[in-house]
């Protein structure tokens, strides 16, 4: 691939980002804003018995603050995914453009999001020590490189075992590879707990769950938008409008 198409599908990248960041931004706006306004409500009632006061409006909290960090991460993950779009294309099997984007989306919320989330699940705000915020942070990007270069081994070791094994058998072997190694990182990395009490356990999975639900919408999207602005690109004879396909048949 020349670099002529790699800065074309770079760019189309951060756009079909963009484009996902609106869809994922308005997921976090309906479902998101309310378990996070319950854990503020929480954690307002106990700075007010300490002093504590708001720096920043709620309402810039969830507008333009909302907007700018959703919107920039869609933009950067979106340039990301389309590097690795780069990289996969022709070498994880004979698929076209549609479908490595769709699989490169679901491999990205899978290893980048899925895996470390389920070691270290996301927090409502008034959730954690401020003590152990720089180990939790540390600790969460390791799981993610972990993540990584788990599945990038996955991947080289089912290359290797193919011609031995059957593709499907090889796939089988190297995720079941992966599942493992990735249970021991679950066991040997530290895990908290640190709930303050009586803060209501339905409002952290609430956010959680939300959570899951952004990233999902974020990576869905993605997939469809990238896929389709890869094959424009890449195959465009293979895209018609209707009325092309209809002349085309007439």
């Amino acid at each position: 691939m020349n670099s002529i198409s790699v800065r074309a599908l770079l760019v189309r990248g951060m756009l079909a980002g963009l484009i996902a960041g609106v869809f994922a931004m308005a997921v976090a706006y309906f479902i998101g804003e309310s378990p996070v306004d319950a854990a503020i409500a929480f954690e307002e009632s106990h700075a007010h018995e300490h002093g504590g006061e708001e720096l920043v409006s709620r309402t810039m909290q969830s507008t333009g603050g909302l907007a700018t960090g959703v919107l920039v991460f869609g933009v950067a993950i979106g340039g990301i995914a389309a590097l690795a779009f780069c990289v996969a294309l022709g070498r994880i099997g004979r698929f076209g453009p549609r479908a490595t984007a769709a699989l490169v989306a679901l491999g990205a919320l899978l290893v980048v999001y899925v895996v470390p989330y389920l070691k270290y699940p996301p927090n409502p705000p008034a959730v954690g020590d401020p003590d152990t915020i720089g180990q939790r942070t540390a600790l969460y990007f390791l799981m993610v490189l972990l993540s990584v270069l788990l599945a990038v081994a996955a991947v080289i070791l089912g290359k290797r075992l193919a011609p031995r094994l059957g593709n499907w058998n090889a796939t089988v072997a190297a995720g079941a590879a992966f599942v493992v190694a990735a249970g021991l990182a679950f066991a040997f990395l530290p895990s908290f707990n640190e709930v303050p009490k009586g803060f209501p356990a339905t409002v952290v999975w609430e956010f959680r769950l939300a959570t899951l639900a952004i990233q999902v919408t974020l990576w869905t999207v993605f997939g469809l938008a990238f896929g389709h602005l890869a094959e424009r690109l890449l195959a465009p004879d293979t895209v018609r409008t209707p009325s092309r396909a209809a002349a085309a048949v007439n």
